[in-house]
C-alpha cells in the first residue's frame, strides 16, 4: 500500500487529483473492488467515485474485473489495475554502471539492461542516462502516451553535508538539483531518490513489505543506507537525506567503526582483497559463500556484532513491523546474516503474539534500487500528495 488507511477524500474540485490518486491506491490495495467499497473507506459520495472511475476507465489505468456475487440485488461490478495502462522508467547510477527497468502498473519489470558508466564527470552520467532511457523505452517498445515519468536512483547523501567526501556520494550532484537536471535533459516528469529509499519503495510496491505500514529498509549498496516507509510514506528529512545509518558508530571488533566500514558490500569487498580474493561481483561472492571461502566466512562472522546492534537502534528508534534487508548482495548471503543475528531482547519490537519475523530478506534482489526508481514513479501516481480538506 502507499497510504494510510484513515487517508479520506475530499469532494472539492481542487482537491481533485488528490481523489484520483486515493480512489487508485484503494483500486491497487483491494485487488478488486467495487464503487460503492471505495466510497465507504474514502469518504467520498458515490457520485464522485463514478465519475473518477469514469475517467480511470477512460485512461486505461483500470479496468472492469467482472462482478461481485451478492446474496440480493445486482451484483457489483469490480475494478482492478489494468497492467499495460502505464509504465514507469526506473533508472539507477552506480559507481561502475547505469541499471534501467521498465515496470508496469503493477510494479512487474517487463525489460532491463545494463550499460557500464565509462565517463564519471556530470556530462558522463548525464550522456549514459538520457541513453539508458532511450534504449529502454525502444526495448520495451513503449508508447510515449504510456510512460508515466522516470525514477532515478543514486547513492545518497545529497548535496554538500558532513558526510561529503566519504566516497559513497555522487560529488557531482552536489552543487546542482538532480531531479531538475534530469527533469531537462530527459524532457519528462522525473523523481530522484537515494538508493536505499528507491529499495525501500520497492518492497511496499511489490515486495515483501506489501503488507506493512511502516518499516525500515537496510540496503547494501556501495555504502549502507536506510530507508523508512511511515504511515505507507517516506520519511525523507529535511534535504532528503534521512536514514544515512552507514555513518552511525558501532561496535566491531571491540572497537567503534562506520558502520558500513564493517557492513556492506565495499566492506566485504575490501576484506576479501586485503585477503587475496579480487571479489567484486555479487554473483563470485555467491560462488565464494557456496565454496565456505574462509575471508567470506571470517567477514560474515566478524559482521554479526555490528548488524544486531545495527537492527537494535533500527527497531528502537523506529518502532517498524520489520526490518528489511535488501541490495546488491547474494541472497545465501543475506540468509546467512539474518540467522547469526541476535534480536535484542530489549527492544519495542519484541512484543508477544507477533505474526511476522522482525528481520526479513527482501524479495527484490539485485536490482532492488534499479526496481526501486521505477516504483517511486508508480508510488508517486497512486498517492494523494495533498491533505484532505474539510467536507
Amino acid at each position: 500500500m502507499s497510504i494510510s488507511t484513515e487517508t479520506v477524500g475530499a469532494n472539492a474540485e481542487r482537491a481533485r487529483s488528490h481523489n484520483r490518486q486515493m480512489v487508485l491506491d484503494r483500486v491497487r490495495q483491494a485487488g478488486q473492488i467495487g464503487r460503492a467499497e471505495i466510497a465507504r473507506g474514502s469518504g467520498l459520495s458515490t457520485q464522485a467515485v463514478s465519475n473518477i472511475i469514469s475517467d480511470l476507465l477512460s485512461d486505461g489505468l483500470i479496468s472492469e474485473q467482472g462482478r461481485k456475487a451478492t446474496t440480493r440485488g445486482q451484483p457489483p461490478v469490480q475494478y482492478g489495475l489494468n497492467p499495460v495502462g502505464g509504465y514507469a522508467i526506473g533508472i539507477e547510477i552506480r559507481p561502475d554502471a547505469i541499471f534501467a527497468t521498465v515496470l508496469d502498473l503493477c510494479g512487474t519489470p517487463v525489460a532491463s539492461l545494463r550499460r557500464t558508466l565509462a565517463a564519471h564527470d556530470l556530462n558522463g552520467v548525464t550522456d549514459a542516462v538520457v541513453a539508458a532511457k532511450s534504449a529502454i523505452v525502444e526495448q520495451a517498445e513503449l508508447p510515449a502516451s504510456k510512460i508515466l515519468g522516470v525514477g532515478i536512483v543514486m547513492p545518497g547523501p545529497f548535496g554538500r553535508t558532513g558526510l561529503s567526501g566519504t566516497g559513497s556520494e555522487l560529488s557531482i550532484f552536489h552543487d546542482i538539483s538532480p531531479t531538475n537536471w534530469f527533469t531537462e535533459a530527459l524532457s519528462i516528469p522525473v523523481v530522484v531518490e537515494n538508493d536505499a529509499n528507491a529499495a525501500a519503495v520497492a518492497e511496499l510496491v511489490a515486495g515483501v513489505a506489501s503488507g506493512f505500514d511502516t518499516f525500515a529498509c537496510l540496503y547494501f549498496g556501495n555504502g549502507l543506507g536506510l530507508g523508512l516507509i511511515q504511515g505507507g510514506r517516506l520519511v525523507r528529512g529535511a534535504f532528503g537525506n534521512a536514514g544515512e545509518i552507514g555513518h552511525i558508530p558501532v561496535t566491531s571488533k571491540g572497537r567503534a567503526v562506520p558502520l558500513e566500514a564493517a557492513l556492506s558490500r565495499l566492506a566485504v569487498q575490501n576484506h576479501l582483497a586485503n585477503a587475496g580474493f579480487g571479489i567484486r561481483s555479487s554473483d563470485r561472492l555467491a560462488e565464494a559463500y557456496a565454496a565456505r571461502n574462509a575471508a567470506l566466512m571470517t567477514w560474515l562472522d566478524a559482521a554479526a556484532e555490528p548488524l544486531s546492534h545495527a537492527i537494535t537502534i533500527i527497531e528502537n528508534m523506529f518502532d517498524p513491523d520489520a526490518v528489511i534487508l535488501g541490495g546488491a548482495m547474494p541472497d545465501a548471503i543475506f540468509d546467512h546474516l539474518i540467522s547469526s543475528v541476535t534480536l535484542a531482547e530489549r527492544s519495542v519490537s519484541n512484543r508477544p503474539g507477533r505474526t511476522t519475523d522482525r528481520l526479513l530478506r527482501g524479495a527484490s534482489g539485485r536490482m532492488t534500487g534499479t526496481l526501486g526508481a521505477g516504483a517511486l514513479v508508480i508510488n508517486r501516481a497512486f498517492t494523494p500528495r495533498i491533505a484532505a480538506v474539510a467536507r
